[in-house]
Parts: C-alpha cells; structure tokens; sequence
C-alpha cells in the first residue's frame, strides 16, 4: 500500500485517560494487534519455546510490578488502555513490549528451548548526526523494521498531558511508545537486540515513554540506564544542546558510548565485548543483514563532505541496497516506517510504510 498518511491521536488528560483515548480509538486493532503477537509468542519461532498461552499471560503478569514500581504513571496509562479495550495488563505488556518480552520467554524457560539460534527480528537502522555536520542542527533518526504484519497499525502519538513536557511518539496501537521527541529538546529511539538474559523486568516501551518525561538528556539516560529491563534494547539518545549516547542495554548488562562528534550508527548486533558476552546467537543471515545496514549507514553519512541536511536523511532510509528492507520469505520483515527529528528547532518528519515507496510528513513538537 503507497501514499497512506501516517494516522495521527493527541491524547490529552491524566495517563488514565490518555490511555483510555488511546484504546477506544483503536479498540479493535488493538484486540486484534495483541491476539496476532501472543499467537507468535505461544509458537515459539521467535520466543525459542512453544508454550501455552496460559503460561504465556502468567510471565507477563509477573513483569507488572516491575512495571508499578518504574513508573506507576505509566502504568495507569496502560490500566486506561485495558479498560477501554477489555484486555488485560498482561496482555498489553505483550503487545507493547514483544521484543523484550520474548527475550524474558527465552531464558526464564532456557531448559525447554531446542539447540541452535531462534528466529531474529532484524528491526532498525538508527543515526545520530552531530550538529557540526548538519549545519548546526543535528539530527537522530531510524527506520522501525518489523514482521510486515504490524505494518498497519503504525501511528504517530501527539502526547499533552497536564504537566511535563508534551512529546511526538512514534508507535503502534497499544504500544505507550517507540521512538519520539518532547518539548524539551529530548530525542529517543531503540534498535533490538536478541538478549540471553532477559527476565521478569521492565519492557521498553515504558523506557522510552519514561526518558520523554525528562526535561534534560542526564535524567533520560538514567531512565535507560536504572531499568531493570526484561530484555535487550540499543537505545540513542540525542538533545537540542547537541549531546548524544548510543546505549547497548542488555538485561544485566550495559555499554554507553558519547558522541564525540561526527556520527552514532547502530544497528540490531552488539558490538562490545561487555554485551555481546549475554546476547543470543544470530543466524549468519541475520548477522549479515545488521552488519551490512551498519556499514551502508555509515557510507551514505561518513563519507560526505556537504552539511548533512533532511533530505540526505530520509534518501538513507530509503536506501535499497541495505537499509529499506522489504518483506521477503520466510520471515516477513519489512521498514514499516521511519522518523527523523532535528531537536534543536523541534522538527519531526515521519513516514508511515515503507520510506521508499511513501512521503514523509512534517511534525512540530
């Protein structure tokens, strides 16, 4: 499908009830969206364990204090998400948290699982351009790549609530948060990582929400970095004072990188010691995949000598030999979007769909 606007909620209110604005419009997606997600996680192609869906919904029901005790907020926000959809707190921590939450299915049921690697999600190219190559306004940016199935449930959240910063928030339906920007000048967005040790923790689209909530990118990083997280996330971080960090967050482990200039590129692979020690085995194509997208990335970025502006940016993530991935068999990924956000004048470009074949939109935060 070509040419289809990004859909666009502003919730407003307490997070009850933003939750709740955000499940009545798109109750049935919803309910529809976390049905197909606990499906792939009960047949255990992406989890590494078949399992009942009983024992499925008991594990997420298990992450919820976690959940309560990181950010109780956000939590009321997912209680008006449940009550406006009748599914339950389990079953939204599923939905909105699959990729950590199957890394959490993964080792708490490590003796059950088969030999040899699970299936990955290849989801993700990500960049930081320093200010000093853009003309003195940086950017942060990424393709969203996931099973082309959560293709049409993409939105993009106007976040206003009574206090705290307002932010622009990239997601799905019944996800709290993906990738977005607040009024602070505070830019996150996340890379999967196949994590070896996840557990009963906190799913990122909490962390994520929860860095929007901060007016300064020290706090934000804290967020990330005081989490104990269900699984394994890149997260990039980026200010409108120009700093940045590129954050591989294992469940138990973590490795920060400064920018120091130029650019921060990630992709869906560790790339330090630290980290790579806990993270699961990819399949040599999927290796390939991040490995060749985190050296496109840094051919169409580190080679220019011209100030880096948006349209260089959004022509990368349309980039067909690498990076705008398309759905193919057996696994079915594709770039089911991207956004760009330059935080210092708080733009915000977001395509819906794949970036070669549809029209970025521009935001305003």
């Amino acid at each position: 499908m070509k040419d289809q606007p990004i859909r666009v909620l502003e919730l407003t209110g307490s997070p009850y009830q933003m939750g709740f604005q955000h499940g009545r419009t798109y109750r049935e997606e919803i309910i529809r969206y976390t049905a197909e997600r606990i499906d792939l996680v009960c047949g255990g192609q992406w989890s590494g364990h078949e399992l009942p869906r009983d024992e499925v919904l008991a594990l997420a029901e298990a992450c919820l204090p976690d959940h309560e005790a990181y950010a109780p907020e956000l939590l009321d926000e997912l209680r008006g998400l449940s009550a406006a959809t009748s599914l339950s707190l389990a079953e939204l921590i599923v939905v909105g948290g699959f990729t950590d939450f199957i890394d959490t299915v993964y080792n708490v049921y490590r003796e059950r699982r088969p030999a040899g690697p699970r299936a990955p999600i290849d989801d993700c190219t990500a960049f930081i351009v320093a200010d000093e190559l853009a003309g003195g306004q940086g950017f942060f940016g990424q393709t969203w790549d996931m099973h082309d199935s959560a293709t049409e449930f993409v939105i993009l959240l106007k976040l206003c609530p009574p206090t705290g910063p307002r932010a622009l928030v990239f997601t799905t339906t019944g996800c709290l948060g993906q990738i977005g920007m607040n009024s602070e000048g505070i830019c996150v967005g996340i890379n999967n990582l196949m994590a070896a040790d996840g557990q009963i923790g906190v799913t990122w689209p909490f962390v994520v929400r929860r860095a929007l909530q901060q007016d300064n990118i020290d706090d934000a990083l804290a967020c990330i970095t005081g989490a104990r997280l269900a699984g394994g996330h890149n997260f990039l971080l980026f200010d409108r004072y120009g700093r940045g960090y590129n954050i591989e967050a294992m469940s138990t482990r973590c490795h920060i990188e400064e920018l120091r200039g130029g650019t921060l590129l990630h992709t869906n692979h560790c790339l330090v010691p630290e980290t790579l020690a806990v993270s699961q085995e990819r399949p040599a194509d999927s290796q390939a995949s991040s490995e060749n997208r985190l050296r496109r990335a840094g051919e169409l970025l580190n080679e220019r000598a011209d100030p880096i502006g948006v349209s260089d940016l959004m022509a990368l993530t349309r980039d067909g030999e690498a990076i705008c991935v398309r759905a193919a068999p057996p696994k079915f990924v594709e770039s089911c979007g991207a956004a760009i956000m330059r935080p210092k004048s708080g733009d915000f470009w977001a395509v819906w769909g794949l970036p070669a074949e549809n029209e970025y939109e521009h935001f305003q935060v």
